[in-house]
């Protein structure tokens, strides 16, 4: 759905509901890195269960073989992950565990806890106040530090750039294999971002804001409208309008994170309004939507250049 949050058809029930396990719900899985998932349960017009997951990386998606019976789940994702569990109140008590194809599962269970979300309450991020900016490229890579300290350091700072410099393999395809760089400073909350990103043909990074929520950053242009595009909310909302520039060129990028909503402005055009954040995306440094953290720029994929980049902070 471009430039608007997924509507979830049916009912999403709250925790003294006679349907508890509807309901938006994330936690973190048994993993070193790129823990969270986010789950969201709902029913059709049928009354038929639905599931809308997130599993570490890549998009949310719906699932298959989704079963509700009473406090008790069980479904598959199309990433090749079973889950099972049950709820209890505002806790989810769940299992998940690799699978082939066919849906037979490949290894052992792994135990996880979740969340419930509260309900997003109304906002407009437009009645939203910001203090003093903060240039979080003053003093270049001295305010960022790695999160993959094995991986490939292909970031410089040069002439007021952020470069990410991974290159191409011999047939051609991005090298890939590179560092995710956050700021050192992690006391981030709601706040107003502004920066400009430039990307070669076929590039793919993105800014994280508080670390779990990606803004895309993708060689996307002249492609259709999709939740994967050039400043989309990754994997959960598409730009309104396509407006990006061509490879090459600088692109500018305003970004207000508010009261859990969204806005976006690329290159002087609105494609994201006040929609609400209805979770975290792939990558996320964990699941807890509720306390500060830093922003983080994708590396680990290809080369991308940052300029310009300006936060201020949210006041009351």
């Amino acid at each position: 759905m471009a430039g608007a949050a997924l509507v979830l058809s049916g009912c999403v029930c709250c925790s003294d509901c006679s349907d508890p396990v509807m309901g938006s719900w994330e936690g973190d899985l048994p993993v070193d890195t790129m823990p969270a998932t986010s789950l969201i349960f709902s029913r059709g017009d049928a009354g038929e269960a639905k599931a809308f997951v997130l599993w570490r990386w890549g998009s949310p998606e719906w699932c298959s073989d989704v079963k509700v019976d009473g406090a008790a789940f069980s479904f598959r994702h199309p990433y090749g992950q079973l889950y099972r569990g049950s709820v209890e109140g505002d806790v989810m008590k769940a299992e998940i565990a690799p699978c082939d194809k066919a849906g037979v599962r490949t290894a052992d269970w792994k135990v996880f806890t979740a969340k419930r979300n509260p309900e997003i309450v109304p906002a407009n991020t437009a009645d939203a106040k910001f203090g003093e900016p903060i240039d979080l490229l003053k003093d270049g890579l001295a305010g960022w530090e790695t999160m993959n300290a094995k991986a490939k350091f292909g970031w410089k700072f040069e002439d007021g750039v952020l470069s990410n410099k991974l290159g191409l393999k011999p047939d051609g395809s991005w090298a890939g294999g590179g560092a995710n760089l956050r700021t050192k400073r992690a006391d981030f909350f709601d706040f107003a971002l502004s920066y400009d990103v430039r990307v070669p043909k076929g590039s793919n990074s993105g800014v994280y804001l508080r670390g779990r929520y990606e803004c895309q950053v993708v060689d996307s242009f002249g492609k259709p409208v999709d939740r994967h595009n050039m400043a989309a909310y990754y994997g959960r909302v598409a730009p309104s309008v396509a407006v990006e520039k061509a490879p090459g060129e600088w692109q500018h990028v305003d970004v207000t994170l508010w009261h859990r909503h969204l806005t976006v402005v690329l290159n002087g055009v609105k494609i994201i309004d006040n929609v609400p954040v209805t979770g975290v995306t792939g990558g996320a440094i964990d699941s807890n939507e509720f306390v500060p953290g830093p922003l983080y720029l994708q590396g680990d994929h290809s080369d991308a250049d940052f300029k310009n980049m300006i936060l201020r902070p949210a006041v009351n």
